[in-house]
């Protein structure tokens, strides 16, 4: 496990589709969850962004379904910082369901000025906190749909 800490979140009904599991969507739904969790704990918070304009943009995303989830689960998303530039971050999660992992999402974000309508880089003290969290990849990164 990375210095990040772990994002829980408890399926909720409305959440089950009619083959009575998680929807696919809302994979993608706690998935999104969990980074805003990792923008909170590297300084991409509320605060930083009411106060720069600033935030991260998903600008590419790859979710592998693995396992079905069914109603009442207890999901456990944890994720590894892959990779950290001046203006981007590429991230790792894994949901886990028991300590079986359900799926994975693998994204590419970018740091977005709403301003100015463009990238911008980050912060000196986030760029550091990121760089300091980078990790080698897991295997399933970087695959491409075959």
């Amino acid at each position: 496990m990375t210095g990040l800490a772990e994002f829980r979140q408890a399926v909720r009904p409305e959440w089950i589709d009619y083959n009575g599991h998680l929807s696919e969507a809302y994979y993608v739904l706690v998935f999104g969850f969990a980074t805003d969790a990792v923008m909170d704990q590297v300084g991409l918070d509320e605060a930083y962004r009411g106060s720069t304009g600033c935030s991260l943009y998903t600008v590419e995303a790859h979710v592998r379904y693995l396992r079905e989830v069914g109603p009442d689960a207890e999901l456990v998303i944890t994720t590894r910082v892959v990779d950290a530039g001046a203006k981007k971050v590429r991230l790792c999660h894994e949901m886990s369901v028991d300590g079986t992992v359900v799926a994975t999402e693998e994204i590419m974000a970018l740091h977005v000025d709403q301003s100015q309508g463009g990238t911008t880089p980050f912060p000196p003290a986030v760029a550091e906190r990121l760089t300091a969290l980078v990790e080698p990849q897991p295997a399933y990164a970087g695959r491409s749909i075959g």
